[in-house]
């Protein structure tokens, strides 16, 4: 792998984290449902691919 695909794939597997994190805190915090099960990670996926992409361009 060139240096600049582990980047990218680096930053989209830190931008699913970063949004589970956010979806899990949500849970605790009793403001998301605590019976999302699989979708909660359906989420984070896809909100993590547009957290991917809105900050890729700035690094």
């Amino acid at each position: 792998m060139k240096l600049n695909t582990k980047k990218e794939l680096w930053l989209l597997l830190s931008g699913f984290g970063i949004m589970f994190a956010v979806l899990s805190w949500l849970q605790e915090s009793s403001i998301l449902s605590t019976d999302l099960g699989w979708l909660k990670g359906l989420y984070a996926l896809i909100s993590g691919i547009i957290l991917y992409l809105s900050f890729r361009k700035s690094l």
